[in-house]
């Protein structure tokens, strides 16, 4: 029950950021996908503030939270997780991770939204959503959810937070481009992980109606001799 009970609680936070993702991308497109008045803000901020060391500085989770970084990264836990023997972990980390790539990617694309004109990294016009923080936060909400633990929550916060920033620093995308890439990872993150943990759930109440209805199986799989009939000939059971 108790698995029952979080993989509905994620369910309802990834609907939640679905809703919260559909409205800032509505937005978005009645301003006809230019920027918004608190983009401009924000970028004249990040570049007001800007300096080479903290361009460099910037370029650190840029690059480690890259196509390739990424695959690295992804691919190392989710070997880890196998050799913890955590399958369904594993399986799960990767099904959201090629999710959020593939929608993300996807709507970059058809919806063109241009790059800030003084981008430091990137130029080709598939701004919205960012697909740098998109990936950070599917990749923190999973970890979190698997295992639950306050640090580790505080560390992928610091994570997320940090690849907004150097998505904006380095005027890669604007603010709008970041939230909306924060808000798709926590909903494919949260509703990935809630789908396979209803899944498992199923598949274990499953196994213990079946379990019940057929004990006696359970018994001879345990014990296969108790089901061996006894070749005693009748005189070998009658001697005392």
């Amino acid at each position: 029950m108790a698995d029952v009970a979080r993989g509905t609680t994620a369910l309802v936070w990834g609907v939640a950021a679905t809703l919260a993702f559909a409205a800032l991308r509505a937005v978005v497109a009645i301003g006809g996908h230019e920027p918004l008045p608190i983009d401009h803000w924000w970028n004249e901020l990040m570049g007001a503030l800007t300096s080479d060391v903290w361009i460099v500085v910037a370029w650190v989770p840029a690059i480690v939270g890259g196509t390739v970084g990424m695959i690295v990264i992804g691919a190392l836990l989710i070997v880890w997780l196998l050799w913890r023997r955590r399958r369904w972990d594993a399986a799960t980390l990767a099904i959201a991770m090629v999710a959020v790539v593939a929608i993300g990617a996807t709507m970059a694309a058809v919806i063109g939204r241009t790059r800030p004109e003084d981008s430091l990294a990137e130029s080709v016009a598939t701004s919205f959503p960012s697909g740098h923080t998109a990936v950070a936060t599917t990749v923190v909400v999973i970890l979190g959810l698997i295992f639950r633990r306050w640090y580790v929550w505080m560390l992928g916060a610091i994570w997320v937070l940090t690849m907004m920033w150097s998505r904006t620093y380095l005027h890669a995308h604007w603010l709008s481009d970041v939230v909306a890439g924060m808000l798709e990872g926590v909903a494919v993150a949260t509703v990935v992980w809630a789908c396979v943990s209803l899944w498992r759930s199923r598949r274990a109440a499953r196994a213990k109606a079946e379990q019940s209805r057929h004990p006696h199986d359970d018994a001879l799989r345990e014990d296969p001799l108790r089901a061996e009939p006894s070749r005693e000939s009748p005189i070998e059971r009658s001697a005392p």
